[in-house]
């Protein structure tokens, strides 16, 4: 899993090297699938549920799982990347959430407390703490800041299968569900709005975006709970 997470890591920071005003989503797709190539990798999403490209690409107000296409990113956009491999058996799977050009105030601010909220979560990820614990360290830093928690779509375990239990959500009390347990691997992944926290889905079938038409933004780890503390194996 290590030997997956880096290669993640690896091609998110490539892709996120990339972008800029001008490039399109489609490049980015076709250079994720040319550097799995390269290493050897598998695209976990490419295929997965009939879902057709090795990257979600999901900008402004799409929250997951959207289409990569022509159109040009521009000046002050945001985009989030959702990105897996199988490599060897074993899956790894990151997000990240990528300034186009200069942010706005509003739009900086939310890319930080969804990132810093990713953070706080993985600080939870160790042995005999519980579940809810990494949900409530997310729930608990970005509402305060006027933000809003995605309900639809959660965080999960991660192995041998892209997804596998426990789901991880992103709100919650602290101090409940299951207690984690050294060896576990988690992909955390706080996905947040800067309105409200519904969403809803194009006729894609696939891109879920803001109820309001407001941005999102998303980040994620796969992390390995360890006797000392959380590893994350999708950092370079």
């Amino acid at each position: 899993m290590r030997a997956a997470g880096k290669i993640v890591a690896e091609t998110l920071a490539l892709l996120k090297s990339r972008i800029g005003p001008g490039i399109t989503t489609a490049e980015l797709n076709r250079l994720a699938e040319k550097e799995c190539q390269r290493q050897g990798a598998k695209p976990a999403f490419k295929g997965y549920g009939g879902f057709p490209y090795a990257i979600c690409s999901s900008p402004n107000e799409c929250v997951v799982h959207g289409f990569a296409n022509d159109t040009p990113l521009q000046e002050g956009d945001i985009l989030s990347i959702d990105f897996g491999v199988l490599y060897k058996g074993f899956y790894g799977d990151s997000a990240i959430t990528v300034a186009v050009g200069e942010l706005d105030d509003e739009t900086q601010r939310l890319v930080t407390a969804t990132r810093e909220s990713l953070e706080r979560a993985i600080a939870k990820a160790v042995p005999n703490g519980r579940l809810s614990d990494v949900s409530y360290a997310v729930q608990s830093w970005v509402e305060p800041k006027g933000f809003s928690v995605v309900r639809e779509f959660v965080g999960h375990g991660i192995g041998r299968n892209l997804h596998e239990a426990p789901q991880i959500p992103n709100y919650g009390q602290a101090g409940q569900g299951p207690r984690l347990k050294t060896g576990m691997t988690l992909a955390i992944e706080p996905m947040i709005n800067a309105g409200v926290p519904g969403v809803k889905i194009l006729e894609d079938g696939w891109t879920a975006v803001t109820e309001d038409g407001k941005r999102s933004a998303h980040f994620e780890h796969t992390v390995a709970i360890t006797d000392n503390g959380p590893e994350i194996l999708t950092r370079v």
